[in-house]
């Protein structure tokens, strides 16, 4: 018998009839002699509805006090969602019961819409499972120790689900989407892309991080942190597929690199349009200024990713960084309002029109030219490259937005990722 652990996403919960299929497949593993745990996110557009409407009363949702509320509201989406994956399993014939984040409970800290998960507390959930339920939890959610709930930011349901998997040690986590897997790029974009039969895990938590929307990154550091057997697969295969078939289906996130591996040079193109690039002019160049820009852009909360620092002419440089679309404005009015006069700096400027485009492989280790064979690529095509940076395995470049997919499909034709590896 083995302990696993199913997570559905949206639009799997997206209507009854799917959460139905969700049930029979969920009762098919269960009668397999599986110990089952699910968590599912919200009814497909839900979470939007609920925050639409916050966002009706309050346009200013900087503050705590809103931020907590906004939890608060997110937070029964997926409340909404066990209840009727229970009641379904319980037609099912199976005995089901469902808990909210704070029930289980799941210890985060208190960074409202972004929280962290700090421990979970499995006692309850194993004394169910003893007693042959299927256990319904609460994805995207917890608890902070002053008894607040609290969400982990969009896609936390991933986080929440690998991160019950890992505290409970699981056998297995399946990540069940809308997509089949993991692929060599986005299909929309390029309807050659290949589905990855396997990928490592550092080439996920790299496509992850640059924008690769199949695994939220939180849910890739965790399966890396505990090593939990983590695959991505479709919920939309007929759910009395065979069983052997689907625990074989999709995209396996795997720990150990293999021969076959290191023969895919570029494992995959990730790209995000969600960014924005900050330039601070003028800048003092002297120890100490890269905090002096950061550390108030840090202690708001905000991430920070690319950051270029330019050379130095008559003590003077820019200094440059992106971060997400969605806190540039309040980026740019934190330095223009508490930093730029205090280090005597000249102007704040920035662009939310680019985005961000990635080679990933664990075989750019041990081949050279790669990040050449990119660049050259994206000059035949007239892109401009404004901003870059690189790792042992990825090399990411920033460029306006509206050359995105002409340098994903140019990377990915010129890179072979329509081919199986030989």
């Amino acid at each position: 018998m083995a302990l696993i652990v199913h997570k559905y996403g949206g639009t799997s919960m997206g209507s009854t009839e799917r959460i139905r299929n969700v049930a029979k497949r969920v009762a098919k593993w269960a009668r397999a002699g599986h110990q089952m745990v699910v968590v599912p996110s919200a009814m497909s557009g839900e979470t939007n509805r609920l925050l639409g409407l916050a966002k009706e009363l309050s346009p200013e949702i900087a503050s705590d006090g809103v931020l907590r509320e906004l939890d608060m509201i997110a937070s029964t989406g997926e409340q909404v969602s066990v209840g009727l994956l229970s009641i379904a399993l319980q037609a099912e014939g199976l005995q089901a019961v469902s808990y909210a984040g704070w029930q289980v409970p799941i210890a985060t800290d208190s960074s409202y819409t972004k929280a962290r998960i700090q421990s979970i507390d499995d006692k309850r959930v194993r004394a169910d499972l003893a007693a042959g339920k299927v256990v319904v939890i609460t994805g995207f959610q917890g608890v902070d120790d002053k008894g607040n709930i609290t969400t982990l930011g969009r896609g936390g349901s991933d986080t929440s689900a690998v991160a019950v998997a890992a505290a409970m040690k699981a056998d297995e986590c399946l990540i069940y989407t809308d997509v089949d897997g993991v692929y060599t790029t986005d299909p929309r974009i390029v309807p050659e892309a290949r589905r990855l039969h396997t990928v490592s895990f550092e080439e996920m938590l790299e496509m992850a991080s640059l924008g690769s929307k199949v695994l939220q990154i939180r849910s890739v550091e965790f399966a890396g942190k505990y090593r939990v057997p983590t695959r991505v697969l479709s919920s939309f295969t007929p759910w009395d597929i065979d069983l052997a078939e689907e625990a074989k289906s999709g995209t396996l996130i795997t720990f150990e690199e293999d021969e076959k591996m290191e023969q895919a040079v570029v494992a995959g193109i990730a790209f995000n349009r969600d960014e924005a690039k900050i330039t601070v002019a003028g800048v003092p160049d002297k120890p100490g200024i890269a905090f002096q820009i950061l550390g108030p852009v840090a202690e708001a909360n905000i991430d920070v990713d690319v950051i270029i620092q330019n050379v130095s002419h008559d003590g003077k440089t820019d200094f440059s960084f992106t971060v997400h679309r969605n806190d540039y404005a309040r980026t740019v009015d934190l330095l223009k309002n508490k930093v730029l006069q205090q280090m005597g700096a000249k102007e704040v400027t920035g662009d939310n029109k680019i985005c961000k485009v990635s080679i990933v492989g664990i075989g750019m280790r041990s081949h050279v030219g790669v990040a050449a064979k990119m660049f050259r690529c994206l000059s035949e095509e007239g892109i401009n490259i404004q901003m870059i940076t690189t790792s042992e395995i990825k090399t990411s470049v920033v460029i306006d937005e509206k050359y995105m997919e002409l340098a994903v499909r140019a990377l990915h034709k010129a890179f072979d990722l329509e081919q199986q590896p030989a």
